[in-house]
């Protein structure tokens, strides 16, 4: 008797912690291991402490896609709509930074091609020689449409636009498709909450790039000085709010407004998702506030 008592506690111990299921009590705790759906090896996170809502609330928001995710664990703590796909907009720009970083080095001089005039820009001038490193300042501090397409097309547009379906697909971005690296295409390029939480994580894994989105403010140049660009994080919350790390932002009339941030909190890190928002910033500012006030930890040993 005692045996089948040790049995089934343990067994339903074990079924709470790390039942993937659709029950908003089992998503508190379970670890989300669909990332890891076609891997073979095993992940090599770190599983403690847990994080645990204190008092059964959620925040308000009119966002109508959200993920909210402890980071070393990658453990959800808030989702809304999380598998649903949304028009991405300057948030496309993550995974085209990811492309740049591994194709680019830092000092490499790129020559600008051509320029375009439509929405955020930091008004690159045809023939104009630029690193590498400043035009990934130009997309993930103030999104520049221009930057990303100098960075593409120096690869070779087409190519360019491959590598970033690859790299989607290597992170296992399952409801993401990407066929413009600035985010302007609306048609036939979506992502979800969760897809982008993937990507803002492998973004915070390159030093480099996390400075980057952490960045305020920058003058940046052409190598031979003759142009100079000063860019400004269009996420103001960057330098506002304390625990904002910046990440990237995104916003047409179509994909309304869309926000990725990292956020640091006593000792602990969070990605939010924001998409299709009314107000991004206001969001953002209401999950940060139900997570101070809601999040809190236990170790599972």
């Amino acid at each position: 008797m005692k045996f089948r008592f040790y049995f089934l506690f343990l067994f339903y111990t074990l079924l709470f912690l790390f039942y993937p299921g659709d029950s908003e009590y089992f998503k508190l705790f379970a670890y989300n291991r669909a990332l890891f759906a076609e891997h073979d090896q095993t992940p090599n996170l770190k599983y403690d402490p847990v994080p645990y809502l204190k008092f059964p609330s959620y925040p308000q928001i009119s966002a109508e896609g959200a993920y909210i995710v402890d980071l070393p664990s990658f453990t959800p703590i808030f989702e809304k709509n999380t598998h649903q796909r949304f028009i991405p907009a300057s948030t496309t720009k993550i995974i085209t930074a990811l492309v740049a970083a591994d194709i680019y080095k830092p000092d490499d001089i790129l020559i600008v091609k051509r320029t375009i005039e439509e929405g955020q820009i930091m008004e690159l001038v045809i023939g104009e020689r630029i690193t590498a490193e400043n035009l990934l300042y130009g997309i993930l501090v103030h999104s520049g449409n221009d930057a990303a397409y100098a960075l593409a097309d120096n690869y070779g547009f087409e190519k360019f636009l491959d590598l970033m379906k690859l790299k989607a697909d290597q992170l296992s971005m399952t409801n993401s498709h990407f066929v413009d690296p600035a985010g302007l295409d609306e048609f036939n390029q979506y992502t979800s909450p969760f897809d982008l939480a993937i990507a803002a994580r492998t973004l915070l894994e390159n030093s480099e790039l996390k400075k980057m989105v952490a960045t305020k403010q920058i003058t940046i140049a052409d190598v031979d000085f003759k142009y100079f660009h000063k860019l400004s994080n269009v996420n103001k919350l960057l330098g506002e709010v304390q625990g904002i790390g910046g990440l990237k932002t995104g916003f047409t009339e179509n994909a309304k407004e869309n926000l990725v941030s990292f956020y640091k909190s006593n000792g602990h890190q969070f990605i939010i998702v924001i998409l299709r928002s009314e107000d991004r910033f206001e969001d953002t500012r209401q999950v940060i506030s139900w997570i101070n006030s809601n999040v809190d930890y236990f170790n599972t040993r």
